[in-house]
């Protein structure tokens, strides 16, 4: 399931495009449309550490613009939004597409098969600010380029997003030990965070004011562990439904083995109440058969439990769609608390303690399928307040709101995008971090009997 970038090329859309080893410097070009000033500021741009990286000066950066050429992947981002969401577009600057050393070649964009690819995206109209993110689930670099790229490009932030050093259904290949996937996924964040902060003081001028960590899935689980366990790095953070891993559960290993057997006629819908699935979602249940539970759990399984069952999913998830999404039959009556030691030493590698050390604020659907809100930020703010790390936390559930906003267009009249409510909470964060005003009080965001709930949320 490698998905293709599109390899056409807007004559019109591309001003100056170098590539480069890791010590050149790329000029973009000064006379470039927009203007002199056009890019004319960024002719020392370079990513420190990076093996490979092109740069082009183009006159949009957001995914409007973009779409169909070499520098973003629709593919891998056109479900995650709802059809009606208003994008900002018209934001030129330079873009620098590349990757770090890695040894791995799950990421197939742009024919160079090589992990550890990275994007980031520098407005001509910066405000000092930088965001980073990396990829949800398994996609890849761009996969984030409507829902966050686009908004933080027109407010005037640089942009920073990582495949996380691997992707794909296959992703639990990387490494040697079990568990080693996840923890590079945090050491390309880390990476990416420190090269970005300084190709951006390289650009500018000076380094950002202020840098947020923000990502939606496994995206969010990145910024509860960037915050926790490297928050110098940052000044605060939007954690949009992240995925939560504790060595002693819950994580994605104790519940959604009843999902695998509920799909066997194993388990039944109390067994699904019971493993953390909120009543009223049952509606979704059988997109999430297909889609989601039997794959997942396979996958997560062989990365951090590989002996389990060494046949499936085995050296590879599938070579076809329908092979991808199977589950493992002997998921059915997997149970994660009599596993070895082994597993859970894996698992503990990456887990999180709810230490944050800057402002973060988490949001979740309360008809989150995938994760459910009872078994992942429920559990996750109460490690924060255990923490002693309350003030530094709001949490705002969505109700209504479900693991990916590109449902809502099915489901109309029972859910609701939380994009927009990421928007207006990534908005407190910011007021919060540098004018010191309190966000609103934590709580259940409910969702509005009219209104565009598809471009509009008020968190108060």
């Amino acid at each position: 399931m490698r998905l293709r970038t599109g390899v056409t090329v807007l004559a019109a859309m591309l001003l100056a495009v170098t590539a480069t080893s890791a010590g050149a410097a790329p000029v973009p070009d000064p006379e470039a449309r927009g203007g002199p000033s056009h890019c004319a500021a960024r002719d020392r741009v370079s990513v420190p550490g990076a093996e490979f990286q092109t740069v082009a000066c183009l006159p949009d950066m957001t995914s409007t613009a973009l779409a169909g050429t070499r520098y973003t992947d629709s593919t891998d981002w056109s479900p995650l939004f709802a059809k009606g969401t208003r994008n900002p577009s018209g934001v030129p600057g330079v873009q620098i597409d590349g990757y770090f050393p890695d040894s791995s070649r799950l990421n197939a964009t742009h024919g160079w098969k090589h992990d550890a690819q990275f994007v980031i995206r520098l407005p001509d109209r910066w405000n000092g600010g930088l965001v980073v993110t990396g990829a949800p689930g398994t996609r890849k670099q761009y996969s984030l380029d409507p829902l966050i790229s686009d908004w933080v490009l027109a407010q005037g932030y640089a942009f920073a997003s990582t495949d996380k050093g691997n992707s794909g259904p296959d992703f639990y290949t990387d490494g040697t030990k079990a568990g080693d996937a996840v923890v590079e996924w945090n050491r390309r964040t880390t990476e990416l965070t420190r090269a970005a902060r300084k190709a951006v003081q390289r650009a500018y001028g000076h380094a950002p004011r202020r840098t947020y960590m923000t990502g939606t899935s496994n995206g969010g689980y990145l910024t509860r562990w960037q915050l926790e366990n490297h928050p110098e790095l940052y000044d605060g953070g939007v954690d949009w439904e992240g995925v939560l891993w504790t060595e002693r559960g819950p994580n994605l290993l104790t519940y959604l083995p009843t999902t695998v057997a509920y799909g066997t006629g194993g388990a039944d819908a109390d067994d699904m109440y019971e493993a953390g699935f909120a009543p009223g979602s049952e509606f979704l249940w059988p997109y999430h058969q297909t889609a989601y539970w039997g794959l997942t759990q396979k996958v997560y399984r062989a990365e951090f439990d590989p002996a389990y069952d060494t046949a499936c999913p085995g050296a590879s998830a599938g070579s076809t769609t329908a092979e991808i999404l199977a589950p493992c039959a002997s998921d059915a009556s997997y149970d994660y608390a009599a596993r070895p030691r082994s597993v859970h030493r894996a698992v503990e590698r990456v887990a999180l303690t709810g230490r944050i050390g800057k402002p973060m604020i988490t949001l979740q659907g309360s008809l989150d399928t995938l994760l459910p809100i009872a078994t992942d930020s429920d559990v996750y703010t109460r490690m924060i307040d255990d923490q002693h790390r309350a003030g530094l936390h709001r949490y705002y559930t969505i109700e209504g709101g479900t693991h990916v906003d590109g449902l809502y267009d099915t489901y109309p009249d029972q859910l609701r995008p939380i994009l927009p409510c990421y928007r207006s909470a990534f908005e407190a964060l910011t007021r919060w971090v540098e004018r010191g005003a309190a966000p609103p009080a934590s709580r259940t965001v409910p969702r509005p009997a009219s209104g565009d709930v598809v471009n509009s949320c008020a968190l108060r």
